[in-house]
């Protein structure tokens, strides 16, 4: 029998609509039970490819006797994180105050009125060790609830109290230092979290957080610094050569779990390869290196074959579980690739990617190149053969809805792609999945957070636009069409105007017309994607130079003293604010084009180094003339500008430095 799950469209919440738990969606119906029968929240949260929310559900939430305590004493609430990331962030932040730390499934236990007064994340269903089962903490919550209540009352309120300080009190964060001291002391804590053996930052596991890459090629970029870039390379060439990449199919995987990035967790992103596209073309642009621009557009490969919808959209991701087995879709022994290849490739292949009888993976092989000196591409044709007896061996659960933020990173990817190699292929995916979030997750209203099987789900949040506004802008870049620029206003407009704090600066993470929760949190910590009031920093920067409009700089430069702040405390959390100072301290080069008549321009975004900002005047002004008649480009980079030319060759090598 199904319970209140049924009806809704979230591929997380339908894995647990046949549950004996009677679980509802967050919303008045839960709430009001709650309160009629006097009962406390359960409320898990999690999304649909978490490996340890499979296994609690498996465990704990398909058992009948958890399943019938629940039911008889609590109401029981399943949230999806990537529709609301607003519940999410709010009982995610109470879950580290309460534990000192955080993860998914996300487990909270609180009051009809929203309020908290105990978190976990993960609990196996009997007691193991110092770990409590869930069976026994649900008893002893009713029991307290039922007897020592006010117990748990009075800590939900000290709780709420304690997470309602900073932005809800009306505090100022302290006043950004000065740039060279915040950009030093960031490069200074890279340095010493390096792994210089193995790359990457720090110990296991070891996450890609590609904008932290992003921000060190660009202080290479700007300001020579090399260190920057041997961190940069050494990491993202580690990040491929091991199991985070998949050398089969393509695309990286969530994150390592170990310091070498042999063994990952093996479920895929689409924010991740999103990222990764932009800090591998970045790694491209700054070395010229081909290597760096073949792996973005392998992932890309991926991208486009599996998971993207038919109509245009990108997936969010694909799960590490097969046959409820963590990673079986990706591991290998030698003797299944010696019957499918034939002994003399069989061997050949094992040889290259390191499939051994002894195994690295828990018996079994993750193909890999941490022992090749050869990183030169595979044959295609055998590839395109293991990858299909992959598919034909086991089946990958596929989250198929279509999130605006996400999908928002996946069109700047594609569009950064388009300008380094100039395949169309690319730039029509941008396109592609811009038209898909136009017809099916935005009307006259605004945007909305996520679409699947023909619903929306709810208003989107400071994220989905400030992600929306940043692939506006790449395809601006691209293509030079001023409908995108004049979208790009409009999205910051409605941010400003919906998510802003005039009075105290920055973004709150839910808007005017979302729904009102215990805290309205701005979020500036860069976690696995950059916050949204790190992107909306970005953006403002770029849109006061692409449009040369003193307001767009007054907001850009409030915004970056709001996080120059929240920064001071600890740089390298965020890493996309200071791309952003980069960008507005020591600005990309700007061209600024006049048109003569009946002039095109369309190759001109492919000849200029990405970063570079052009406007595009389609008739002379008294500031910018044509000169002798024809399409005229104005060129200023380093504080100072360059005499007008009218060759695109002359102003290229200008641009570039050559």
């Amino acid at each position: 029998m199904k319970n209140h799950l049924q009806h809704e469209s979230s591929p997380y919440l339908l894995q647990h609509a046949d549950n004996p738990v009677n679980w509802y969606p967050w919303g008045a119906e839960a709430f009001q039970k709650a309160r009629q029968e006097d009962k406390p929240i359960f409320l898990s949260i999690g999304y649909s490819t978490c490996h340890w929310c499979h296994v609690m559900a498996h465990e704990s939430f398909e058992d009948g006797e958890i399943a019938e305590f629940l039911n008889r004493h609590f109401v029981s609430i399943k949230v999806d994180k990537e529709e609301r990331p607003d519940i999410d962030s709010i009982y995610m932040a109470f879950c580290q105050a309460f534990t000192g730390s955080g993860g998914w499934p996300t487990s909270i236990f609180m009051t009809a009125d929203h309020k908290p007064f105990f978190a976990g994340t993960y609990f196996p269903k009997h007691s193991k060790g110092p770990m409590i089962g869930l069976l026994e903490l649900l008893r002893v919550i009713h029991e307290t609830w039922k007897n020592q209540r006010q117990l748990l009352l009075d800590q939900a309120e000290e709780i709420v109290a304690h997470l309602k300080g900073g932005d809800e009190t009306g505090e100022r964060p302290p006043a950004m230092t000065k740039r060279d001291d915040l950009i030093g002391w960031a490069i200074g804590l890279y340095r010493r979290m390096y792994d210089r053996v193995h790359g990457g930052f720090g110990g296991a596991p070891k996450f890609p957080t590609p904008h932290n890459l992003l921000f060190l090629l660009t202080c290479y970029e700007r300001q020579g610094d090399a260190s920057c870039l041997e961190m940069a390379e050494h990491t993202l060439l580690q990040m491929y050569r091991g199991g985070l990449f998949d050398h089969i199919g393509f695309g990286f995987c969530r994150y390592s779990t170990d310091a070498r990035f042999l063994a990952p967790h093996f479920e895929k992103m689409l924010y991740d390869n999103a990222l990764l596209i932009l800090a591998y073309c970045k790694a491209y642009e700054v070395t010229q290196m081909a290597l760096y621009l073949e792996i973005a557009e392998k992932t890309a490969a991926y991208l486009l074959r599996e998971m993207t919808h038919p109509a245009g959209g990108f997936y969010s991701a694909q799960d590490a579980d097969s046959d409820g087995e963590e990673g079986k879709y990706y591991l290998f022994v030698p003797e299944e690739i010696k019957t499918l290849l034939g002994q003399q490739e069989g061997e050949s292949f094992c040889r290259h990617f390191d499939i051994t009888e002894k195994g690295n993976f828990e018996g079994k092989n993750i193909p890999n190149l941490l022992k090749s000196d050869d990183w030169e591409s595979y044959s295609q044709e055998v590839l395109a053969n293991v990858l299909q007896y992959r598919k034909e061996r086991n089946i990958l659960h596929l989250d198929d809805k279509i999130l605006t933020a996400w999908n928002g990173l996946m069109i700047a990817a594609m569009c950064r792609l388009y300008r380094n190699c100039g395949k169309q292929i690319y730039l029509d995916a941008a396109r592609n999945a811009d038209g898909f979030i136009e017809n099916n997750l935005c009307d006259e209203t605004g945007l909305y957070v996520s679409f699947r099987d023909g619903k929306q789900g709810v208003k989107g949040f400071l994220d989905d636009y400030a992600a929306y506004l940043f692939a506006q802008l790449a395809l601006y870049d691209a293509t030079l069409e001023k409908n995108y620029l004049t979208r790009a206003e409009r999205l910051c407009r409605e941010a400003l105007d919906r998510f802003g704090d005039p009075k105290n600066g920055g973004f709150y993470l839910y808007g005017t017309e979302n729904e009102s929760l215990i805290l309205r949190p701005k979020e500036d910590y860069d976690g696995a994607i950059p916050s949204g009031n790190s992107l909306m920093a970005w953006n403002l920067v770029r849109l006061s130079q692409l449009t040369g409009d003193e307001v767009y700089r007054q907001q850009a430069e409030r915004q970056l003293r709001f996080l120059g702040g929240k920064a001071a405390r600890y740089p390298v959390g965020h890493g996309m604010f200071l791309l952003a100072l980069l960008d507005h301290e020591m600005p990309p080069p700007k061209v600024t084009v006049v048109l003569a008549e009946r002039d095109s321009i369309a190759e001109l975004p492919l000849k200029l180094p990405p970063d570079t900002a052009v406007t595009l005047l389609h008739k002379p002004t008294e500031e910018y003339p044509l000169k002798d008649g024809k399409t005229t480009f104005y060129v200023c980079k380093n504080h100072s500008c360059l005499p007008p030319a009218n060759h695109l060759n002359e102003i290229t090598k200008n641009v570039r430095g050559d």
